[in-house]
């Protein structure tokens, strides 16, 4: 490493860098499944300040910068390089203020997800973004990825929680942009080119979020349904008769529905009766019992209709966690499938349902063995898949299986990345879903905001 590079750390951000094997293992990976990488040297700033003299000091030098942030992503957006510094921002957590009037909260790049939701409901309001990863993932790693999650169909994306931002860019600039306003049109929307970016433009270190109205009630229904189709007649139904209240929509095909609840003895199977696709409905209100009336009616004249065959309503918030704990049962898929491949997918909701027979078949025809689970939230177009070749045990056929998916998905219409980004995994594959224009435009961008190519070197876009 260089001298001159190591000196000017040491004197300059004395207390927030070590080197080589001083480096904890936890900055050594994220959860994209990739091997290790143990870089140069691990900075973990307390301050604004400190994340721009990093930076500064690595344009200087030439040295890459990988941002980290609760280390939960699945492209390897995270990864470390070995010849490049990791900047974690786990030290910059904290709520600096929450404005209960206009509804807003700044909060530090590196607070868990799930301490701004408390904060929020703490304060009697509420937050939106809700992942699985809530009590891991930060706001700075969301923002950065846009990340999804159980409520786009009624909140929307991470992009659309965001008022304001502060960022450092490459050359140590920073840029404070904390708007508290919902309207403001006074030129560029500068905090659009960083939020998505995987941290390839700037790194965010402070964000002004939008908050919502608290509801007074949240009941949720598992549905069994005979086919997607049946699921699509569902989803639309719930959207003209719920309006706002349709909170979340997470639909399971039987692939994951069944070997989750079978290999899982502590979920509850909500039915006796095998279904030929399974619905999880979460709707919101400020009423209880109306939100829960209205939720009763939806689905009793869906089993009228024929679009619901059965349906269990949470009756207590035992039964909704009971409920959503088979659709959050993917945090055990290393324990139960060992090595995976897995896929965060965008596909129009109509070619979803043939979509994921004819990729299940592909598969099976393929490596006989396969699992392949299949689920999302499907209100939101966004499907995830899950595989592992038993067969295969540590040495996965990666490759093969993403150029399976990705073939298919490209062509059916659909994107490569619904909500977690591009990182490594995906980046060979990005011109499936964007068009050599738009690319262009994206290098553009990048060239401009970092012409040494410093930030996240090698990640998404390459120069």
């Amino acid at each position: 490493m260089n001298k001159q590079f190591v000196a000017a750390l040491e004197q300059e951000l004395a207390g927030c860098v070590v080197f080589g094997a001083e480096i904890p293992e936890r900055f050594h990976a994220d959860w994209s499944g990739l091997g290790p990488v143990r870089p140069l040297a691990l900075v973990r700033p307390r301050r604004t300040e400190e994340v721009a003299t990093a930076l500064r000091l690595c344009n200087r030098f030439g040295i890459p910068v990988i941002p980290q942030g609760g280390l939960t992503g699945l492209a390897g957006g995270a990864l470390p390089r070995e010849d490049g510094i990791v900047l974690s921002l786990d030290r910059m957590n904290g709520i600096e203020e929450i404005d209960t009037v206009m509804a807003t909260m700044t909060v530090l790049a590196g607070t868990p997800l799930s301490t701004v939701q408390a904060a929020a409901e703490q304060a009697g309001l509420f937050f939106g973004v809700d992942l699985g990863a809530r009590d891991s993932c930060t706001i700075g790693g969301n923002l950065a990825t846009n990340a999804g999650g159980n409520r786009v169909i009624r909140f929307g994306m991470a992009r659309e929680h965001v008022l304001g931002l502060e960022v450092v860019l490459p050359d140590g600039t920073i840029v404070r942009s904390l708007n508290k306003m919902l309207k403001n049109n006074a030129g560029y929307d500068l905090k659009q080119f960083f939020i998505g970016s995987e941290g390839t433009l700037g790194i965010v270190t402070r964000a002004v979020l939008r908050l919502q109205g608290k509801p007074g009630a949240m009941v949720s229904a598992f549905c069994g349904c005979a086919d997607f189709d049946a699921v699509l007649a569902l989803v639309k139904v719930a959207r003209a008769r719920m309006g706002p209240s349709l909170t979340s929509f997470e639909v399971m095909w039987p692939s994951f529905y069944d070997f989750m609840t079978g290999s899982l003895p502590e979920l509850r199977r909500p039915f006796v009766e095998a279904h030929g696709a399974y619905v999880l409905i979460e709707s919101s209100g400020l009423d209880a019992d109306q939100t829960k009336d209205l939720l009763q009616s939806v689905l009793a004249d869906a089993l009228e209709e024929g679009s619901v065959s059965d349906a269990v309503i949470a009756a207590s918030e035992k039964d909704t966690k009971d409920l959503w704990a088979v659709r959050e049962s993917v945090s055990e898929y290393g324990r139960l499938m060992g090595p995976l491949t897995a896929f965060d997918l965008g596909l129009p909701s109509q070619v979803t349902g043939q979509f994921v027979h004819e990729i299940e078949a592909a598969f099976k025809e393929r490596w006989p063995d396969a699992i392949i689970l299949s689920y999302g939230h499907i209100g939101d177009s966004n499907l995830h898949l899950v595989s592992n070749i038993p067969s295969a045990g540590d040495h996965q056929p990666h490759d093969d299986i993403a150029d399976l998916v990705y073939g298919a998905v490209g062509r059916a219409g659909g994107t490569i990345s619904a909500e977690h980004g591009i990182g490594l995994l995906k980046k060979s594959y990005l011109p499936l879903s964007r068009t050599g224009e738009e690319l262009d435009v994206m290098r553009r961008i990048k060239q401009a905001l970092d012409p040494n190519n410093i930030l996240n070197t090698g990640k998404f876009l390459s120069l």
